[in-house]
Order: structure tokens, then sequence, then C-alpha cells
């Protein structure tokens, strides 16, 4: 059982192949490609648009990062010029602070201009391989085109293609029914050359002309009844003299 389903699983699939590649048109795939290129492309313009919408806000705070770490810097010194070492030390701490996360800002703005940068020599050589390949689609889309045409014009001009196909067959049943009423034409006209046609139609006559000799004895038969009723009427008369007469 396990070999039988195994093998109509194999028989299936091949069926669903073929059928799938028969509908398939290469034009049509190599367009779907072409746009999940494109929009490949687009989500590698959105990286980089995100990437430097993030690096434009660290850059941001680092800009006041550093007003701050000016703005510690002077407070420090006044402090200190004012005798408040306390109050200038802890202006000096904190402006410290704010340079340990301004560095750290640094660097990551650092990392993501060079993401950037990545992303920005990716997406030329996808514009470019996509540029490519949009011109090996349509040239492959042409040659398809033309080469279907071919196709088609062949089995239109041998009679190869399915249409051709079902009109040949129709041509094929009209001939062989027009040869079997060529061929009763001709037996038709065999039959009447040998008069058999006549023979039908003298056996019929001679049909008739027995019912006509049958009609002609009924006929005479009651002649002959009505002729002895006249002879047994006119016996004893005068009358039988004059047919005597008449027959001498």
């Amino acid at each position: 059982m396990a070999g039988t389903s195994g093998r109509f699983t194999t028989i299936i699939k091949a069926k669903i192949n073929k059928l799938l590649d028969r509908a398939e048109d290469p034009g049509e795939t190599l367009d779907y490609s072409y746009q999940k290129q494109l929009e490949l492309l687009q989500n590698v313009k959105k990286g980089i648009a995100e990437v430097v919408t993030s690096k434009k806000r660290l850059q941001m705070q680092a800009d006041k990062l550093q007003q701050q770490v000016v703005k510690l810097d002077t407070q420090a010194r006044q402090a200190l010029a004012a005798g408040k070492e306390d109050l200038a030390r802890l202006a000096l701490e904190r402006k410290q602070l704010a340079q340990t996360e301004l560095q750290s800002l640094d660097a990551q703005v650092q990392e993501l201009e060079a993401e950037q940068q990545r992303l920005v020599e990716s997406e030329q050589k996808l514009r470019t391989k996509i540029e490519t390949f949009r011109t090996k689609k349509e040239v492959i889309k042409a040659q398809y085109s033309a080469a279907e045409a071919r196709v088609r014009i062949s089995e239109a001009a041998t009679g190869v293609g399915e249409e051709m196909a079902d009109v040949g067959l129709a041509m094929q049943r009209a001939l062989d029914k027009t040869e079997d009423m060529k061929a009763r034409a001709n037996a038709v006209e065999e039959l009447e050359a040998a008069g058999t046609f006549d023979d039908l139609t003298a056996l019929g006559a001679g049909q008739d002309d027995i019912e006509r000799q049958l009609q002609e004895l009924t006929s005479q038969s009651q002649v002959d009844d009505e002729l002895a009723r006249m002879k047994a009427e006119l016996g004893s008369g005068g009358g039988t003299g004059e047919l005597g007469e008449g027959r001498s």
C-alpha cells in the first residue's frame, strides 16, 4: 500500500507540475520577479531613511550634551571664582558624566554613519542589478513572444496544434461522410443501370394486373348470374323464341 500511495503521489505531482508548466507565462513570471526586486529596493531605501533618522536624533542629543558640557564648565569656573569649591566640584562631576555620555553618542553616530554608507552602497548595487534584470527581462519577453508566434504559425501551417488537430478530425469526418454518400450514389446508379428498379416496378404492376383480373372475374360472374335470372324469367314466354331467333 505504501508503494502504491507513493507512486500515486508522484503521478499527481507530475500532473500538477505539467499543468503549472503549461499555465505559466514566462513574461508574467519575469514581471513578478522584477516587482519583487523593486520591493526589496524600496525596503533598502526605507532602511537607509531609518538609519539617517536615528543618526540625526543621536546627533541632536549629542549637540545638547555638548552645550551642557560647555555650560557646566562655565558654572564650575564661576563657582570656583566665587570660592565655592564644592559647587565647582559638583559641576565638574556633572560635566564629566555628560562628556562620557557624549562620547558614547559620538560612537553610536559613527556606527550609524558606517551603516548608512553600507546601505547606500548596497542600494546602488541593487539598483544596478535591477536595472540589468529589467533590460534582460524585456529582451527575454520579446524573444519568447517571437518564439511563441513562430510556433503558432508553424502549428497552423502544419496542422500540429490542438485546434488544427480538431479541424483536421472534423475535415476527415466530412470526407468519410462524403465518400459514403458517393458510394451510395454509385450503388443506386449501378442498380438502376442493371434494371433492378424496373423489376421492382414490374412486380408492383404484376400485383395490380392480378387484382384487375380478379375484379373482371367477379364482374363476369355477376353478369352470368344476371343473365341466368333473365332466362329463368323469360323461359315460359315468347321471349325464349326471340332469344332463339336471335341466336339463329
